[in-house]
């Protein structure tokens, strides 16, 4: 797929699939091309070139018939705050063409799944952040989807609810589900996503699976060195015990194979704070896309 507005092109030569079952997840900086990756995907904008299949149909010719099968959940919260949690549920089905009985069958334990049984009653503005970011996904599936979009499902939420949400995500990949997830928290790329796309300008940088990725990309072993005088060594006689030294903000990372070297000599330095730990995705995203920060354009 391709998309431009204007100069820009936005997305530039995009092409990946997802099979059953597995959570896809598309990562990069801000102005990357995610979102407007997902508004392809559901029809909402159109690729100046390319095609996009879904579930043995094409987008947007029949895109009715490809949305009756997807699962939405945006960024933004889209719950209708005048409709208590259960008539959110039936009326996002009517939306299908669901026949209300159906849809009243299906609340209970829709509700039971986003851990809302009690708050079937309550109303969006009574529930809190993690509560509401459940009631979405539960909304998503009063369809029943085979393919699920996600676009930064656990922005702000607090590390109880995320983790809440992530055990949601690995029971409807346990049920067959694909999942296209987008997101900036590493450790949920690495931990939903079997395969990763990293997006940067627009175009396909990476992909693969996070370990693969980190693997290919990264040293094995990473030492975080802080505190007053720690940027210092970014320049000293210490680089050359790394295979590559970056500096953010007021950490210096070291990146190496063999890590005892580095900690040995290390110790002369009491006064700082050092941190020993593999490499991770958080790592392979600076690497690949830079450790400036981006506004969206």
């Amino acid at each position: 797929m391709c998309k431009r507005y204007g100069d820009a092109e936005v997305v530039q030569d995009l092409s990946f699939d997802i099979a059953p079952g597995e959570c896809l997840g598309v990562i990069g900086p801000n102005g990357a091309g995610k979102t407007t990756t997902i508004r392809m995907c559901l029809g909402l904008t159109t690729p100046d070139s390319g095609s996009i299949h879904a579930l043995g149909l094409q987008m947007p010719q029949d895109a009715l018939a490809i949305k009756a099968q997807l699962g939405v959940v945006s960024q933004m919260d889209t719950l209708d705050p005048d409709f208590s949690c259960a008539e959110n549920l039936l009326v996002y089905g009517r939306y299908f063409g669901m026949k209300a009985a159906l849809i009243q069958e299906r609340i209970p334990s829709l509700l039971e799944f986003a851990s809302l049984s009690s708050k079937a009653n309550a109303k969006p503005g009574e529930l809190s952040g993690g509560m509401k970011r459940r009631l979405s996904l539960a909304r998503a599936l009063v369809n029943n989807p085979k393919l699920l979009l996600l676009d930064e499902p656990t922005t702000g939420l607090d590390p109880q609810a995320r983790h809440l949400m992530w055990e949601r995500l690995q029971l409807l990949l346990g049920q067959g589900k694909s999942i296209l997830l987008t997101t900036h928290f590493m450790d949920e790329a690495e931990r939903l996503c079997s395969r990763l796309l990293v997006l940067d300008h627009g175009r396909k940088i990476a992909e693969g699976a996070p370990r693969d990725l980190i693997a290919q990309h990264l040293e094995p072993d990473v030492v975080e060195v802080y505190g007053v005088g720690a940027l210092a060594l970014a320049e000293s006689p210490l680089r050359a015990l790394a295979s590559r030294v970056e500096v953010s903000g007021e950490t210096v990372f070291f990146y190496t194979g063999n890590a005892s070297a580095l900690a040995q000599a290390l110790a002369a330095y009491p006064q700082l704070r050092t941190l020993h730990r593999p490499a991770n995705l958080e790592d392979l995203f600076l690497k690949l896309t830079g450790r400036q920060i981006r506004e969206e354009a």
